[in-house]
């Protein structure tokens, strides 16, 4: 199976499936000398268990990190670097009868026709949300890696939260109360209707999607590549290659359809911008200012609704799908979308040091 690493320099492969005995990664180009600990790998990794909300699957992994290579005495050693963290709460029963069909909104289907039906069809496999945690992890040791690094080019610091669940936007921006809140919101009059409706969708057995937002500070001017290697070509890349997620938009994104260049333009005074309208890349380059992205999450496609399907033998079938699902993935994805975020980053800036001789 192919498309398992991304990455150039800092580049990772992820391992394990759903309901196998463990999930990892395997990092390579990681400078020597980065100090790194278990423990820095749990606190990433306990961001993006589910909550005790009623909304969120039931299933209940410890996610502890173990580093079982390129490590000594605290401190990374250059070689490649593994995490593995073991999968404990398996329920591979709960898929007996739907490994016998196509389950919609799901990559059964794509998956059983590139591999010819030899793949892994427990809770999805590789493409489980499951595998995500091995992302979170290697974006642990990349932000270690650019918190540690001498001579970095700026303080790059980042975070995501949620602006949209359904119909639901967020309307102000309390960065403190992400931190606190069940769905990694900003706006705490929103979340609440938020969770109503979400607890409407699960009493419904359906499930509802969202937004998220991805702000990027600490970035300077000229960091990425022209033409095919464009920071927000990157990021957006990587992104994309979350589950669940289906669009991508930087800075005014879409909006830019219906505007004249007049409206668009980012206007200079003083050495500095006047608005952000790009959303901090310019000829796919960073112009030192915020990077913002957005990202279009989709519902969680195991819901508890009667849907028609075909069957691997070829049946037209109706199924309801039962087991443990979150109903919205939004705030679970949110540390997954910081992660190879930090990721992506930490490639363009090990690219950056050594294009200017400083590794």
């Amino acid at each position: 199976m192919c498309g398992n690493s991304i990455g150039k320099i800092f580049k990772i492969t992820t391992f394990g499936e759903s309901h196998g005995n463990a999930v990892g990664v395997v990092i390579d180009g990681c400078p020597p000398g980065i100090p790194l600990a278990d423990e820095t790998i749990d606190t990433a990794l306990e961001k993006r268990r589910p909550s005790n909300a009623v909304f969120s699957t039931s299933r209940r992994e410890a996610d502890r990190g173990r580093i079982i290579s390129g490590i000594f005495n605290g401190r990374t050693t250059g070689a490649p670097l593994t995490v593995m963290i073991e999968n404990a709460d398996m329920s591979p029963k709960d898929y007996e009868k739907t490994s016998e069909y196509f389950r919609p909104g799901h990559a059964d289907f794509t998956y059983h026709h590139k591999y010819r039906g030899f793949n892994d069809p427990r809770g999805g496999g590789r493409s489980s949300g499951r595998e995500t945690v091995c992302r979170v992890a290697a974006g642990a040791v990349a932000r270690e890696l650019l918190m540690n690094t001498h001579n970095q080019p700026a303080s790059i610091d980042l975070f995501a939260h949620s602006v949209q669940i359904g119909s639901v936007k967020t309307n102000v921006f309390e960065k403190s109360a992400v931190y606190s809140s069940v769905l990694k919101c900003a706006d705490k009059t929103a979340e609440e209707k938020m969770i109503k409706l979400i607890e409407e969708c699960k009493a419904a057995g359906d499930s509802i999607g969202g937004m998220a937002e991805l702000i990027i500070t600490g970035i300077p001017a000229g960091l990425g590549e022209p033409v095919f290697d464009k920071l927000d070509a990157r990021l957006a890349y990587a992104i994309m290659g979350i589950p669940a997620v289906k669009g991508v938009e930087i800075g005014d994104g879409f909006a830019v359809s219906g505007k004249m260049g007049s409206e668009n333009n980012d206007q200079m005074a003083d050495k500095s911008f006047l608005s952000n309208h790009a959303g901090g890349t310019l000829g796919g380059i960073s112009t030192g200012q915020q990077i913002v992205m957005r990202i279009a999450v989709k519902p969680t496609p195991s819901i508890n609704k009667t849907q028609r399907t075909v069957a691997k033998s070829g049946e037209n079938i109706e199924i309801n799908i039962s087991g443990r699902h979150d109903v919205c993935i939004v705030p679970r994805i949110i540390p997954v979308i910081e992660a190879m975020a930090w990721i992506t980053l930490a490639d363009f800036v090990l690219a950056d040091r050594i294009h200017n001789n400083l590794l």
